[in-house]
């Protein structure tokens, strides 16, 4: 976990670096690349800021992190992930309604918006009531 955060560092540090770059050789007459790379900066600095926070969350030294680990020492669960969930696909279909539709027509995102709130709703709530509750 800290060799990615050392990455998102990175990443964010080069992406500002060249924005800057491309700012001043651009003289600041095209915005949209200074734009893009100040956005890339803000990604790398965020995913580093995440798996900061995460890394100080946990007690010790993570396994991924121990260079004397086992990968044994990794085993166990990882979290929930539910195996008869249909709402993932619903999703992701109606989102691909909605980008075909930013390339096709606006009545094809109305659509893809039609069915993806249901697929949200549905799969937020999935767990709250039914016979798979928790």
């Amino acid at each position: 976990m800290l060799a990615m955060e050392r990455l998102g560092y990175v990443l964010g540090v080069f992406c500002a670096g060249v924005a800057l770059l491309y700012g001043v050789w651009g003289d600041w007459a095209e915005p949209v690349g200074v734009v893009g790379l100040t956005l890339g900066a803000l990604l790398g600095f965020m995913i580093a800021g995440y798996l900061n926070i995460t890394r100080r969350k946990l007690d010790g030294v993570p396994p991924e992190d121990d260079p004397l680990g086992e990968i044994s020492d990794i085993a166990g669960d990882f979290g929930f992930f539910s195996p008869h969930s249909w709402w993932p696909l619903w999703l992701a279909g109606s989102a691909a309604i909605i980008f075909l539709g930013l390339a096709i027509g606006w009545w094809l995102v109305a659509l893809g918006t039609f069915f993806a709130i249901p697929a949200l709703v549905g799969w937020v709530f999935e767990y709250w009531k039914g016979p798979h509750a928790l």
